[in-house]
């Protein structure tokens, strides 16, 4: 086996010799070494990036401004008409939305909105609600409870202190 491998070549015309340019006239690419006759090209001075006086591309994007917070929270949104698959008095949580398929992560938290209506009383717990949408949930007889878990900016339960 050892030896078979010691025979492998690569196939024929597969490997071709570097291109040596600039290497005198009988070589086919002396003199000018296939650079052409003056000219910017031809007397390596073209920067990298250099688009031939356009616009350079880097010039042509906008530029990023402002400030983006990095412990900026983003809830994962529940607006009170989707609430409407769950049965009477049920407890709608977090795991309740995900099992359901309304929400597919709890980011930093969920957040339940007054668009729609609500015709059954749940007890919902969520890490916020927006007024129109506590006031709903009561109105239907049921109960809006707020999560106070502790959690950091990326959505994850902070780690205690030592």
């Amino acid at each position: 086996m050892s030896e078979r491998l010691a025979r492998l070549r690569p196939a024929e015309g597969a490997v071709h010799e570097r291109k040596r340019v600039g290497r005198g006239i009988g070589s086919g690419s002396g003199k000018t070494a296939s650079r052409g006759s003056k000219g910017q090209k031809a007397r390596n001075k073209v920067r990298p990036g250099f688009e031939g006086g356009q616009t350079p591309l880097a010039r042509r994007i906008p530029r990023l401004r402002g400030f983006k917070p990095r412990a900026r929270k983003e809830y994962a949104i529940v607006n009170i008409g989707q609430l409407a698959v769950f049965e009477e008095n049920a407890e709608v949580g977090p795991e309740a939305l995900l099992a359901r398929r309304i929400i597919s992560e709890v980011k930093s938290g969920v957040k339940i909105l007054g668009d729609g209506e609500l015709g059954r009383p749940l007890a919902v717990s969520a890490h916020k609600f927006s007024a129109s949408a506590a006031e709903k949930i009561r109105a239907a007889g049921g109960t809006a409870e707020v999560i106070t878990e502790d959690r950091g900016s990326r959505g994850q339960p902070k780690a205690e202190a030592r």
